[in-house]
C-alpha cells in the first residue's frame, strides 16, 4: 500500500508561512494533482512529501508510516524535476539505470528494467545518445524513465512540462496519462496550469495562499466549485463574475445584474437563494459556454437577452464575444456561424441552469 497521508502540515520560512496546515489523503495507485497559482505552496507541499524541505508541523505519511524523519533516500519515492537534472556525460541508459546501480541491484534486473521503461515510454531507440543529443520532450521522457526504473512506492512530479513548448506539452500530457495507465503508482503532480490538472488527474487539489481551498475530480471542480477562487481558477476563458442583487418576483426570485437586465432564478434554486434576499455584496456567476447564441428552441432556465459586442475573438470551432454589463467585461462563446461582429447588437441566451451565487465577502459559493 503506498497511500500518501498529510496531517496538518505547516512549513513557516521565519515568519512567513507557506503551508498552513494542510490535510490530505492520497489513495494508493491514485493521481492526485496539486495546482494552484505561484506562491500557493503547492511545491513546498511536494517538496515536503520528498524529504528536501524540513516539515515546521504537522505529519508526511507514506505507507502508513510517519515519515517526517526519514532521508529522501529511504522514503522509496522518486521524483521528476522541472529541469529534467540529467547527467550530461553519461548515455540515456547510464541516467536511467544510475539509481539502481547506486543500490548495487544485479546488472540483469538493471537491464530488464531499463528496457521496460524504455519501450512504455518509446525510447529505446535512444537508449545509446546522450542527453544533448535529445529533444526537450525525449529528454523529460528520459527524466520519466530514470523514475519508473526504481519502481517506487509513490511518483513526486514538479511542473515537469513547463519548460516544454505547447504542442509538446499537449503531447506529453497524454504519455504522462499513458504512463500511468500502465504503471499503477500513487503519484502526486505539481503544476499551475489549470488545464494540465483537469486532463491528468483523478483528483484535483486547488490551493491558494498555503491552504486547500477544495479537493474533488475535476468534473466536480468544474461544475460545483465551493468557492470563488476554484469557480475562477478552473476553466479557460475563467468564469464570469458580476455584482448582483436578488429581487423577490411572482413567488419566485430573479437575479438582477442591471436596471435593464435581470434573470428568472431556477425554481429549484429558489429555497436554497431565498435567504439571502435583500443582502448585498453578491456575485452572479456564470461560465462564457454557459453564455450562447439565440437558437430556435430553448430549454428551461435558458433566458435571452440582447446586447452590444465590444470584441470578438474568432477561434475557429467558435467565436469568443465580450460585451459590458454595468461597465464590466463579460465573455460568451458562440457558433461561428453566429453573426457575431465587433460593435454589432446581438441576441444571446444566458442557461441558468449552470448559475451560481456567491458572498463576496466570504468568498463562498451559496
Amino acid at each position: 500500500m503506498a497511500q500518501v497521508t498529510l496531517r496538518k502540515l505547516v512549513k513557516h520560512y521565519d515568519e512567513t508561512p507557506a503551508v498552513r496546515g494542510i490535510d490530505l489523503e492520497i489513495s494508493d495507485k491514485e493521481f492526485v494533482v496539486l495546482v494552484g497559482p505561484s506562491g500557493c505552496g503547492k511545491s513546498t507541499t511536494l517538496r515536503m512529501i520528498a524529504g528536501l524541505e524540513d516539515i515546521t508541523g504537522g505529519d508526511v505519511l507514506i505507507g502508513g508510516e510517519v515519515v517526517n524523519d526519514v532521508p529522501p533516500k529511504d522514503r522509496d519515492i522518486a521524483m521528476v524535476f522541472q529541469n529534467y537534472a540529467l547527467y550530461p556525460h553519461m548515455s540515456v541508459y547510464e541516467n536511467m539505470s544510475f539509481g539502481l546501480r547506486l543500490k548495487k541491484t544485479p546488472k540483469d534486473e538493471i537491464t530488464r528494467r531499463v528496457q521496460n521503461a524504455a519501450q512504455i515510454l518509446d525510447i529505446s531507440e535512444l537508449l545509446e545518445r546522450k542527453p544533448k543529443q535529445l529533444s526537450g520532450g525525449q529528454r523529460q521522457r528520459v527524466a520519466m524513465g530514470r523514475a519508473i526504473v526504481r519502481d517506487p512506492k509513490v511518483f513526486l512530479f514538479d511542473e515537469p512540462l513547463s519548460n516544454l513548448d505547447a504542442k509538446l506539452r499537449v503531447q506529453m500530457r497524454t504519455e504522462i496519462k499513458k504512463v500511468h495507465q500502465k504503471v499503477r503508482t500513487t503519484t502526486v503532480y505539481v503544476t499551475h496550469d489549470q488545464v494540465e490538472a483537469m486532463t491528468l488527474a483523478d483528483r484535483v487539489v486547488v490551493m491558494n495562499g498555503g491552504n486547500i481551498e477544495q479537493v474533488g475530480t475535476p468534473n466536480d471542480l468544474y461544475h460545483s466549485p465551493s468557492t470563488k477562487f476554484v469557480a475562477g481558477f478552473i476553466g479557460s476563458p475563467a468564469m464570469n463574475f458580476l455584482p448582483c442583487a436578488l429581487d423577490e418576483a411572482a413567488g419566485g426570485l430573479r437575479v438582477r445584474l442591471s436596471d435593464q437586465l435581470s434573470f428568472p432564478v431556477p425554481q429549484e434554486r429558489t429555497a436554497r437563494y431565498r435567504p439571502h434576499l435583500g443582502r448585498g455584496r453578491l456575485l452572479f456567476g456564470l461560465r462564457p459556454e454557459n453564455i450562447m447564441e439565440q437558437r430556435p428552441h430553448l430549454e428551461a432556465n435558458q433566458n435571452p437577452f440582447e446586447v452590444e459586442l465590444e470584441v470578438t475573438e474568432p477561434m475557429g470551432m467558435e467565436t469568443l464575444v465580450y460585451f459590458l454589463v454595468q461597465g464590466m467585461e463579460v465573455c460568451g462563446r458562440v457558433n461561428p456561424n453566429a453573426g457575431a461582429r465587433d460593435g454589432k447588437r446581438i441576441k444571446l441566451v444566458a442557461d441558468l441552469n449552470n448559475m451560481h451565487l456567491i458572498d463576496d465577502e466570504s468568498g463562498k459559493v451559496l
